[in-house]
């Protein structure tokens, strides 16, 4: 109840925010083709003069990461010395992993190694060893240490503040509070906020866009349902009702659930897959391509093609890294909720080793399965994708299984509760932002949250009504630019922070109730 209470909302935040959402689905909804036309030239725009600048920021983002975790900072703790972790181990990386893969992965731990087949990169010609090779490494490379990366810098600033610090709100702006000062209390925190919002809602609609049409196709195959409108509609209402229910229960008895149960499907479907599947072919596989990757981690990092220009970095790499910014800021205002008490040290392993480890496990395993499937020629992914699109080649995959009815499901289930983890993170977070008050212990108000988990589902409806999702797609890389500066303030904020906290360290955790007496003394003055 108290808690409840002390969520009042901060009305230039909730307001702008909500309006800019909702003008821009209804300029979608009416006008279509202008903004179909407008978001391709975006898209254009920032791809053709801007990727090199995300490759060298999500090198950035790693760089610093890896300086901070296994650097002097990474037994700082982000909380004070009595705090303790609210989670356990394991449903604390559940919460973190499944938040921060959506149901993307259950999509392109197939789809892209039949991409990448046809059209590999670094200029491997198609349908070679060397191709399939690479088919199945490249999606390793693009849910691994650059992305994880790219998700845990905002956290570790984010959480020391509000639980080290003691700022009085879960929003990224008061964790900018070191570089602005108390200019994040008035414009210069509703601007950064906002840019939050506005980047949330397009990766939250790139999501969507890639899941919900997944579904659809899967249900068309096992059920024989006609994969219209009204039925991804349908799916979207599901959706809503589902972490609409879990942004009501709160973290404890619905996001935990849900990463949980979550967590334990997906292992048991890909322990099923290694077990029944060419098993030894997989390992080798998996081993050849982290063999790959450790040897050409810098090269794929910074390749752009930029004599022969076949589009391969824009198309994948680029779009991902713009993608991993656009959730950036909702991974670490979620994940620093959920992190008080833990090192820096602690965070970056969860995310940069758990969270790769968790991707690889699935891109290893069921990208080898594609490959073997297609390198022995039994089944023509190739041709399914030409007649069937995206999802009738998962379909074709997933049916070469032993029981496919049963894995059909399973996958669905995991695909759908995925996306449900990453949503209701997603409305839970959008809550936080628009809060005027929140500690660290503390959660946005119960009809706050409820109103960002219906307003996705009312946006991603009428995104999906004017002809799919592709709009909401391409939104995530157009918000993403104007983010990463955000984030470089964020990343610079949180080294002042650590920095004026702890001019001496020891070697055991420590919080800044540890700091030196006279620093002691002033953060006493502060809080009170």
């Amino acid at each position: 109840m108290e808690q409840e209470r002390r969520g009042g909302i901060n009305p230039p935040v909730f307001w702008i925010s909500l309006l800019i959402v909702v003008a821009l689905a209804v300029f979608l909804i009416f006008w279509p083709e202008a903004g179909e036309r407008a978001v391709n030239a975006v898209w254009t725009f920032v791809t053709a003069n801007f990727g090199w600048y995300f490759l060298l920021f999500g090198m950035f983002c790693f760089v610093v990461l890896m300086w901070l975790g296994f650097g002097k900072y990474g037994n700082v703790k982000l909380g004070r010395a009595e705090d303790k972790p609210e989670f356990s181990t394991f449903s604390w990386i559940a919460m973190l992993f499944c938040a921060g893969i959506g149901g993307g992965i259950m999509t392109w731990c197939i789809m892209e190694p039949v991409y990448y087949m046809s059209g590999p990169p670094l200029g491997v010609e198609p349908g070679t060893a060397l191709a399939y090779e690479w088919a199945n490494t490249y999606g390793l490379f693009h849910w691994g240490f650059s992305a994880w990366a790219i998700y845990c810098i905002p956290t570790i600033p984010i959480a020391y503040a509000v639980f080290a610090r003691r700022e009085p709100s879960l929003r990224i702006s008061t964790a900018c509070r070191a570089i602005f000062g108390d200019r994040v209390d008035g414009w210069v925190g509703v601007v950064i906020d906002i840019l939050i919002m506005f980047g949330l809602v397009g990766a939250v609609g790139t999501s969507l866009g890639f899941a919900v049409p997944a579904l659809s196709s899967v249900l068309h195959a096992l059920f024989g349902l006609e994969q219209t409108m009204l039925l991804q509609i349908l799916i979207i209402i599901a959706w809503v009702c589902l972490f609409g229910t879990s942004v009501y229960r709160g973290l404890s008895k619905g996001i935990k659930v849900l990463s949980d149960i979550n967590v334990y499907l997906a292992l048991a479907l890909i322990i099923f897959v290694i077990l029944v599947g060419p098993t030894t072919y997989i390992l080798k596989m998996w081993v050849n391509s982290f063999g790959l990757i450790l040897d050409n981690f810098f090269r794929m990092s910074f390749w752009l093609d930029p004599v022969a220009q076949g589009g391969f970095p824009e198309a994948w790499t680029v779009f991902y890294w713009a993608w991993w910014i656009a959730y950036a800021p909702m991974m670490g205002l979620f994940v620093a909720r959920i992190s008080k008490g833990r090192t820096i040290r602690e965070l970056v392993i969860a995310e940069c080793i758990w969270g790769t480890l968790g991707c690889w496990v699935y891109f290893a395993i069921f990208g080898a399965y594609t490959v073997y499937l297609e390198s022995n020629q039994i089944v023509s992914l190739q041709e399914a994708l030409a007649t069937g699109g995206e999802f009738g080649a998962i379909a074709a995959v997933l049916q070469t299984l032993p029981l496919p009815k049963i894995m059909m499901i399973i996958w669905a289930l995991c695909i759908f509760i995925f996306l449900a983890t990453t949503l209701d993170s997603t409305a839970y977070t959008l809550a936080s932002v628009c809060t005027k008050v929140l500690h660290g212990d503390e959660q946005p108000a119960l009809w706050n949250r409820v109103v960002w988990a219906v307003t996705l589902g009312l946006i991603s409806i009428g995104l999906l009504v004017i002809g799919g999702l592709r709009p909401a797609q391409l939104s995530s890389l157009a918000a993403a630019l104007p983010l990463t500066f955000v984030l470089i303030i964020l990343i610079f904020s949180g080294i002042k922070m650590l920095k004026e906290d702890f001019p001496h360290l020891s070697a055991k955790p420590i919080s800044i109730n540890d700091k030196l007496p006279e620093v002691a003394h002033q953060q006493h003055v502060m809080d009170a």
